[in-house]
């Protein structure tokens, strides 16, 4: 590299925060300018990260000349806007998961950067952390055999405030969006689009998606088993599981963690991988990579692939039930 990616962040949330902490512990990229919809915000958000170049609109942000590539860190239903406006300019984008709102938004934004030939990629950081590396070179190894079953749940618990992200319709509230896209993702990376699935939906007291099941099937023959909620604390761990072995990851699944390879005949090799505090900067440290060397989007997580899970997290959510009457 001849010098750090140029950071500038759209969004200073707590996604935003922890990017941009993961960020001081590489040298392939830097924060140099933040954009908010308020200037109080962009203050903050560089009093905390030494962010000198601050601004109050997300125009300003996208045409400082030395921002070599943009963050899209707001909410799923201004990922297609921001995201845009950066491409308008000229930015490669690194657009938060889930991608956008639908997977027409998505394919739209697609044609987009390739029409203008510009870097993009879906910030879905748990496919660059080392234990997910290690996994899919498992995987292609062969060591699992023929993958048979993969299996995934994400579930957190938060308080009822209808004015809360995941909650409110207004800020595209959806467990599916948020948590689930971890589980979906991660099928994806393995198994690829499924050819067909089943899934149960119940809504949040705001009526919006809160809780999922999901059994996709897939032309291979290999099936997986998704879960997520918002209601609860759940287990999130997963298992890949093929006909010579299974691979058993500890929680949280989609964070730094650890795994177990476990033969058909019951033999154990742990695998265990020194990454602290997030991880999130396996992503940058992709995107610098990619930048340098011209590609304009990622083999880890192709633009093609973020379309498809977004057809597919939207066919899901198709199935929600009303919300109960209270």
């Amino acid at each position: 590299m001849t010098r750090p990616v140029r950071w500038g962040f759209i969004g200073t949330g707590k996604i935003a925060q922890t990017f941009a902490r993961d960020l001081a512990l590489i040298d392939e990229g830097e924060v140099v300018a933040v954009g908010s919809r308020r200037r109080e915000t962009a203050d903050t958000f560089g009093d905390e990260f030494n962010v000198a170049r601050r601004y109050d609109s997300y125009e300003a942000l996208v045409s400082d000349p030395d921002v070599d590539a943009v963050y899209v860190g707001t909410p799923h239903p201004m990922h297609f806007e921001n995201a845009s406006l950066a491409l308008h300019h000229g930015k490669p984008v690194l657009v938060e998961k889930a991608f956008t709102m639908n997977g027409a938004e998505a394919s739209e934004l697609v044609d987009l950067a390739r029409q203008r030939g510009l870097f993009m990629m879906e910030a879905m950081w748990t496919r660059f952390l080392p234990h997910v590396v290690a996994l899919r070179d498992l995987v292609n190894s062969g060591v699992l055999g023929e993958l048979v079953m993969v299996e995934a749940d994400h579930g957190q618990w938060f308080a009822e405030d209808p004015n809360f992200r995941l909650f409110s319709p207004e800020l595209g509230g959806s467990a599916m969006l948020d948590l689930g896209v971890y589980p979906v993702s991660f099928a994806s990376m393995l198994l690829g689009t499924p050819s067909r699935m089943a899934a149960m939906v119940d809504p949040a007291f705001t009526g919006v998606d809160g809780q999922a099941s999901m059994i996709f099937g897939y032309d291979s023959g290999a099936q997986a088993l998704l879960t997520c909620t918002s209601a609860a604390r759940s287990a999130t761990r997963a298992c890949v599981t093929g006909t010579e072995a299974r691979v058993e990851i500890d929680a949280d699944f989609y964070a730094p963690t650890s795994f177990r390879l476990i033969s058909r005949s019951g033999d154990v090799t742990p695998y265990t991988f020194d990454v602290a505090p997030r991880g999130l900067r396996y992503q940058a440290i992709e995107v610098a990579r990619c930048l340098e060397e011209g590609i304009l989007e990622s083999p880890v997580m192709p633009l093609d692939e973020s379309v498809s899970i977004m057809h597919t997290m939207r066919e899901v959510m198709a199935t929600l039930e009303p919300a109960p009457t209270r």
